[in-house]
Parts: structure tokens; C-alpha cells; sequence
């Protein structure tokens, strides 16, 4: 393992030191090697769009909106390839949440979940892709 030693001014450390408190991290170097890993992990992506990654789709919908729903689904059977597996949960009586597993290239993976969320209907979600 490397030893670091890193400079940042006074407003930088403290907000840092808030985001350690705030995702509770045990120590700085922990909270660092993770923002490493994300950055990485985002140039991996930038530079090989086609390299192979896992994804997670979250996103609500109004579930008694029989388009929204039938265009959801026909945009995950029109891409069976990427889809690996979904869940769908009742939140209540016209909202759900699905959480839908992608696994492809990156740049496949992230216009597939692109265009699922910009679906009229969808109210908010996020992809959270893993190279």
C-alpha cells in the first residue's frame, strides 16, 4: 500500500471532513480511495464506451398510466440483451418503483437507461453504472 500526502485549503478540508461525517467513513483515506474509484471508473468509461459494465436502473413511475408502463416495458424487451432482471415495487396505490438491472456495453447500457428515464411518465430516477 502508498502513503499520500495531499494539500487542500481550509474550505475544501472542511466540506470534505462534512462528506466523511455524512456518509460515515471510519477515516479520510477510506472516503479518498473511494472518490478515486468513481473517478477512475468514469475516465474507464469515457475512454472504452464500448467496454463491458453492470448498471442499475432506479426510477418511479405512475404505474396507472398504461402507456407509460406498456412503453417501459417494451423499451426492456426491445433490449433483452442488456436486461438482466427487474424489480417492481408498490409504493402506493399509483406509484411504483423499479429497480432494473443492465449488464452490456457501457454506451448501450447508458442509452438504454437515457432513454427510460426521459419516458413521459417516469417522475425521477437514476443509473448507476459500474465498469
Amino acid at each position: 500500500m502508498q502513503r499520500l500526502t495531499i494539500s487542500i485549503d481550509d474550505d475544501l478540508a472542511a466540506d470534505f471532513e462534512a462528506l466523511i461525517a455524512s456518509r460515515h467513513y471510519s477515516n479520510r483515506s477510506e472516503a479518498i480511495r473511494d472518490l478515486v474509484r468513481s473517478e477512475l471508473r468514469r475516465e474507464r468509461v469515457a475512454l472504452r464506451p464500448d467496454a463491458p459494465c453492470v448498471a442499475a436502473l432506479t426510477f418511479l413511475y405512475d404505474h396507472h398510466d398504461r402507456t407509460t408502463t406498456m412503453r417501459l416495458l417494451e423499451l426492456q424487451h426491445d433490449h433483452h440483451v442488456l436486461t438482466m432482471a427487474s424489480t417492481h415495487v408498490h409504493l402506493e396505490h399509483d406509484k411504483c418503483l423499479e429497480t432494473v438491472i443492465l449488464r452490456g456495453p457501457a454506451d448501450a447500457v447508458s442509452s438504454l437507461g437515457n432513454a427510460i428515464l426521459a419516458e413521459k411518465g417516469v417522475k425521477d430516477g437514476q443509473l448507476h453504472l459500474m465498469a
